[in-house]
């Protein structure tokens, strides 16, 4: 593997030069973990695509997938699994239902509520996105070890705990802790 500088090297090397007593680690990370994020982004798609999907009909149909109560949810539900506003979340299911890849039921146990249940061609669609997705994301990581794969994994769980606290209110134009 060639492990020459690449592009976040020369910003960090240009701005340690104009700030050189400034630690640039989180910008060595960072910034490597954007383009990989917009990299991802770009292969997502390509795999939802290879199915007949667009990325927020694979979200739609793998959280019914893996519903606990066997590929039906609540809109409520479906909305709340992927956090969006029940009115998006009804125009898209809408346009899953005309597609053929859901159907909307009456709730057995609950008058007022209805369900949304994967169909077969829901079912075929987002199991080969996910065979498709898998194997893509396998050839970015086919150069690690199981040890290095656990270590980024584990780096990025701490990542993402930190990012996803709120931010500390700000008093004067400055963060109070």
């Amino acid at each position: 593997m060639d492990w020459s500088d690449d592009d976040v090297d020369a910003v960090i090397d240009a701005w340690s030069e104009i700030l050189p007593d400034l630690d640039l680690t989180p910008l060595d990370v960072m910034s490597r973990l954007r383009r990989v994020a917009r990299d991802l982004q770009g292969i997502r798609e390509h795999a939802f695509a290879s199915a007949g999907l667009r990325a927020w009909e694979f979200d739609i149909l793998s959280n019914l997938r893996r519903a606990p109560d066997g590929e039906s949810m609540t809109p409520s539900q479906l909305s709340a699994a992927t956090s969006t506003a029940t009115g998006t979340s009804t125009y898209r299911v809408d346009r899953l239902v005309v597609r053929g890849m859901v159907a909307r039921t009456d709730h057995p146990d609950d008058l007022r509520s209805r369900l949304v249940t994967l169909l077969p061609e829901g079912r075929s669609a987002v199991d080969a996105a996910m065979r498709q997705l898998v194997g893509a994301e396998a050839e970015l990581i086919r150069d690690l070890s199981r040890g290095q794969v656990a270590t980024v994994v584990e780096a990025l769980r701490t990542i993402a705990t930190v990012s996803a606290k709120p931010a500390a209110p700000r008093r004067n134009g400055r963060r109070t802790r």
